[in-house]
């Protein structure tokens, strides 16, 4: 079974090697389960890109947040 990515655009995953659309932004590739989803991706890469940023910072937060109260 193929690991499974996120389109970062809808946030549905995808198989890499099956994805129908995908696109290189600053030396990483990212795969969409659709050309729409892409097209949305190339018109603003940051949008997508800083969301996917911020989630990964919040969640980091909180895992220090819950580490604390050990």
């Amino acid at each position: 079974m193929a690991r499974k990515v996120v389109d970062p655009v809808c946030k549905m995953k995808v198989d890499p090697e099956r994805a129908p659309a995908k696109a290189e932004y600053k030396g990483k590739t990212y795969y969409f389960c659709a050309p729409g989803c892409k097209e949305a991706f190339v018109k603003n890469p940051e949008r997508y890109v800083r969301e996917e940023g911020e989630l990964k910072s919040w969640w980091n937060r909180l895992l220090r947040m819950f580490k604390g109260r050990r």
